[in-house]
């Protein structure tokens, strides 16, 4: 993703796949910049792909913006709008874009759909607008758009750092980069118990827990801690330890939410039956932990060799919602014949 993959005809097309957070990003610092209060860690999957083709258009005086063959509307319009905006601001480009993106992720609904869309957009623009920026650049331009998007830029396993509060460009600081990890062979079983749209958006429910909540700053702290026993899980490939922390992690988190005031309640009864199945996969000798992001969808971490009779558990307990399994998958990229 460096000068080699710079588009000189003023389009470009890039794939990328939604992360899910082992240590969760949730607060930020900074709202404009998209600072997080702690650093994260996440896996970014093999399913769900954003695909986004960006054409430079020198006739048109707006951006042309559509979601699945329909245009954006609303806030989501204006995030992309903007997001375009910095990339002409850095590319001295002053051309309006149309900007056509196909999502195989439920949009809205806590699984990580503007990760991918804008890992893919972010690739997208700055191909088409002739940037040169390798995947750290890339990362803290995604992260513009949308925080947990930096780590899409990557595959596998993904760090995420905060940054230096007291930095005096605290933007170049926070960006993800790849994590090593010994010899594991993961898979994430996601239950999808609602596929439709937040009451509540992440954004929303951030500033109001990170403002309310008298949970955040003790779990805020913990987490720094959640991170360094992960990274040291995951380097000497301890998949089990792994799982049991990010299950605390996860789980603290929405406790900081249903402490906010007024309380930010993404879990729902069935996410509780799909927890509890989780529960029972323990006691039957099936290591199996669970995440979840802001939303009431489960995703349960396993071995590699485990997802089948985990999938199936997970599937009785979803009574009727849909069952997906994941394993890690790669990092956002441009498509051959796009354009670049």
């Amino acid at each position: 993703m460096s000068a080699d993959h710079r588009s000189t005809a003023g389009s470009a097309t890039a794939v990328a796949h939604p992360n899910i957070a082992l240590i969760k990003y949730w607060g930020k610092r900074d709202e404009q910049l998209i600072l997080p209060r702690t650093d994260s860690l996440s896996m970014t999957l093999d399913i769900f792909p954003t695909t986004t083709r960006v054409r430079l258009d020198p006739e048109a005086e707006h951006d042309e913006v559509t979601l699945d063959g329909a245009p954006l509307e609303g806030e989501a319009r204006r995030r992309v709008v903007a997001f375009l905006d910095l990339v002409r601001e850095r590319a001295g480009v002053s051309r309006r874009a149309v900007v056509e993106t196909e999502n195989t992720v439920p949009t809205g609904a806590g699984l990580a759909s503007s990760a991918s869309g804008f890992a893919a957009l972010a690739v997208a623009s700055a191909a088409a607008y002739g940037l040169d920026a390798d995947a750290t650049a890339l990362s803290r331009l995604a992260r513009r758009g949308s925080g947990s998007a930096s780590r899409s830029v990557f595959g596998d396993f993904a760090i995420w750092h905060a940054g230096e509060p007291g930095a005096v460009d605290a933007d170049l600081s926070s960006y993800a980069e790849p994590v090593t990890t010994g010899e594991i062979d993961p898979a994430l079983v996601i239950a999808v118990v609602n596929a439709g749209p937040k009451a509540v958006s992440s954004r929303e429910a951030m500033r109001r827990t990170v403002a309310t909540s008298p949970l955040f700053e003790p779990w805020a702290a913990s987490s720094k801690d959640d991170l360094v026993e992960m990274r040291e899980a995951l380097h000497r490939g301890d998949l089990d330890a792994v799982g049991e922390i990010a299950e605390r992690n996860a789980l603290g988190m929405h406790a900081t939410m249903l402490a906010a005031r007024p309380a930010v309640r993404y879990l729902s009864a069935p996410t509780l039956t799909v927890l509890d199945s989780v529960l029972q996969l323990r006691r039957d000798g099936v290591p199996a932990y669970a995440t979840m992001d802001a939303g009431p969808n489960v995703k349960v971490l396993c071995h590699r060799a485990d997802a089948d009779r985990v999938a199936a558990v997970v599937r009785g307990a979803v009574q009727g919602g849909a069952v997906h399994v994941a394993g890690p998958g790669p990092g956002a990229r441009l498509l051959p014949g796009g354009g670049s």
